[in-house]
């Protein structure tokens, strides 16, 4: 499922194709993805203009001047890719419609955002934008890791007492908004720290160190183009490289990443997901 910096990275791909611009016409191919769409959700979009792009977590909020905002999820494969206008030296034609492209908004400046979702996992719904964020799947939400409300003192607290490991409480979008299996082992692994380490054990001085590493990996993923690993794609359907800068994520039995380490990556399950690890580097 794509994590924060896909998200991110498809966001900064909409907008200039999308912001202040006018949706002449949306084209909704099937009744629902992961949940019903909305009632009348073409006619809704349909001459609504686009006031901007906000991310929140993995969702992506399109703000409309009709005082509605629209949220997408992309699910386990959802792509949304642009077509039909200039975006930087490239230009992309608008492809054949394909089986799976569900929702389709045609903009005034010949921009074409396809939605296209093979397993049907993602979602797209409209809220009230002066209430956006207490929508159901965003009032729970922690603070966002890039943003201000995030810092040492907010870590140091929220895993005070704790006795679940670090890792599934980084995966918990009630403490932190957005972050996933990937960047949460990669975080780790950059801190040294075991993801099975009790969070109520750790010192104030070793979790203040995690902060700015989730920073940095999100930022360097976000620079990246995000990850693909299975069906990912930036809006122009490009891949994301990130991949390749993985140091520990997805290395089960290969060498640690670090020179001076002896170590290799082993993996253990946890609440269903695969951490991986270095037993030497990470304590």
């Amino acid at each position: 499922m794509p994590e924060l910096p896909e998200v991110e990275t498809v966001r900064r791909g909409l907008e200039p194709a999308m912001k202040n611009q006018l949706i002449a016409k949306a084209d909704v191919n099937r009744p629902d993805l992961r949940w019903p769409f909305p009632p009348n959700l073409a006619d809704r979009l349909t001459g609504a203009r686009v006031l901007g792009l906000r991310r929140r977590s993995k969702y992506i909020l399109i703000d409309l001047d009709s005082d509605e905002t629209l949220i997408v999820h992309l699910g386990m494969s959802g792509r949304m890719l642009v077509s039909g206008i200039q975006l930087g030296q490239f230009f992309l034609d608008h492809p054949a419609v394909e089986k799976h492209d569900h929702v389709v908004l045609h903009m005034e400046n010949n921009a074409r955002i396809t939605f296209n979702d093979a397993r049907r996992f993602g979602m797209m719904d409209l809220a009230v934008t002066a209430a956006v964020e207490q929508h159901k799947l965003l009032a729970s939400l922690g603070p966002e890791p890039l943003g201000n409300s995030f810092d040492e003192a907010y870590l140091i607290s929220a895993f005070a007492g704790k006795t679940a490991p670090i890792k599934s409480l980084l995966l918990d979008q009630r403490i932190i908004a957005g972050l996933g299996n990937i960047y949460v082992c990669e975080v780790l692994y950059r801190a040294k720290i075991l993801p099975m380490y009790k969070a109520g054990g750790l010192s104030k001085s070793r979790i203040g160190k995690i902060l700015p590493i989730i920073r940095e990996v999100l930022e360097e993923a976000i620079l990246a183009g995000g990850s693909s690993l299975k069906d990912y794609r930036q809006t122009g359907g490009e891949l994301g490289y990130f991949q390749h800068n993985f140091q520990v994520y997805d290395r089960e039995g290969l060498p640690c990443a670090s020179d001076e380490c002896t170590g290799v990556i082993k993996r253990v399950t946890q609440v269903g997901r695969s951490s991986f690890y270095c037993p030497i580097c990470q304590r």
